[in-house]
């Protein structure tokens, strides 16, 4: 009986409200894992061409906000912004630009309308256009982009021997695997 009751809650909830609750989850996830890298390791990086620790938990902290520039634009032009990383000096910093990208992010989907994830968004560079999207799906790729981050900072962790926290359950650290 739950579950017929629990089905039919989620397929009363809207796209909007939808994405709101993952936001929340993935947030905790999210500030569990920023919240574990040591302050002396920002500039470490495992491989010439892998980004450092600085640039991928910054990168991760400001997808948080990404959902307002989906929302409230049909577009990023890389040949027309002046978006520059933040710059952080360690981990209380890095909390401190998690969360505020969190509120930004927050705020725009508190006030978005589902009527609006049927526009179509772009991803260009000029001329060059890479893809083009019903926002639905842009907002979806922003959860994926949250994920595949924090895999990657993960890894990185990991090689520096940082115990990992769970991100769905339990993690190897956190288990007697």
């Amino acid at each position: 009986m739950f579950s017929l009751f629990y089905k039919t809650k989620i397929n009363t909830m809207s796209q909007i409200e939808t994405f709101q609750k993952e936001l929340e989850k993935e947030a905790v996830t999210t500030r569990k894992m920023l919240s574990i890298i040591p302050n002396d390791k920002y500039d470490w990086k495992p491989h010439e061409r892998s980004m450092t620790i600085k640039a991928l938990s910054t990168h991760l902290a400001d997808i948080f906000s990404w959902y307002d520039m989906v929302l409230t634009t049909s577009q990023l032009d890389f040949a027309n912004t002046d978006w520059k990383q933040d710059d952080i000096n360690g981990t209380p910093e890095l909390l401190g630009l998690f969360e505020k990208k969190l509120t930004i992010g927050r705020a725009a989907l508190a006030s978005g309308k589902d009527e609006q994830l049927t526009d179509l968004w772009s991803l260009r560079n000029g001329e060059q256009i890479y893809s083009t999207d019903p926002k639905s799906e842009v907002v979806r790729m922003c959860f994926s982009q949250i994920i595949h981050h924090r895999a990657q900072l993960g890894v990185f962790l990991r090689l520096l021997d940082v115990p990992i926290p769970g991100s769905y359950g339990p993690s190897a650290d956190e288990t007697n695997f």
